[in-house]
């Protein structure tokens, strides 16, 4: 092997509802590997910034994924979201929050504030007054995460993240790729099974 280091990308988006299911198996993924090679959280951008309300039939669809993630992997939701919001198809405003934590090196907290947020709070991470909380109670510079969440700078990174996202393969999440050098590898997403990853992961490191 070379010596030029090896990533694992982690892409996601912090209101896709597969990712949060795949929470608990991809900490211990990042806790085993954090040792062994550069781990890097690229957002996924799942639904563009939208003001239109979800149509009853994709609210439907949607919940309907809950209760299949609640059922297969065991992981908390909370339905009344759905009864307490007025939800929208609209990922972005969540995906420029984490890239404006991570200006504050706090992605890991935001992603982990929003999830909560959503999925056991009934709080809507798509309206920006939610957000703008969410970095209060995780103890950032608020004033600055405002200001960053709305900048141009910022947008213009998360359309480059999706863009790098979209050049490796990342059209779905979760996703994960090993990428070194010009090699890029794609990995299956186990749900529940970390050492299976693991196991994949150093077949690959071996490859290359």
């Amino acid at each position: 092997m070379s010596k030029e280091t090896a990533r694992l990308y982690h892409v996601y988006d912090p209101m896709c509802a597969w990712c949060w299911g795949y929470k608990p198996t991809w900490l211990q993924l990042e806790s085993a590997l954090k040792d062994k090679l550069e781990i890097v959280y690229l957002v996924g951008g799942l639904a563009p910034d939208s003001d239109i309300p979800m149509p009853m039939e994709m609210r439907s669809q949607i919940a309907s994924y809950w209760n299949k993630i609640e059922s297969l992997l065991g992981t908390q939701f909370n339905h009344e979201f759905w009864t307490s919001n007025t939800p929208r198809r609209s990922t972005y405003p969540a995906c420029r929050a984490m890239l404006s934590a991570r200006l504050q090196g706090a992605e890991k907290q935001m992603l982990t504030a929003i999830q909560h947020a959503y999925y056991l709070q009934a709080r809507n991470p798509s309206d920006v007054s939610t957000l703008i909380e969410l970095a209060r109670e995780i103890e950032l510079n608020v004033e600055q995460f405002e200001r960053d969440l709305g900048s141009a700078e910022i947008n213009q990174a998360l359309m480059q993240e999706l863009r790098f996202a979209r050049s490796i393969g990342g059209n779905s999440f979760p996703s994960l790729f090993v990428v070194k050098g010009e090699s890029v590898s794609e990995l299956p997403i186990n749900y529940q099974d970390a050492e299976v990853t693991l196991n994949q992961i150093d077949h690959v490191l071996g490859k290359i």
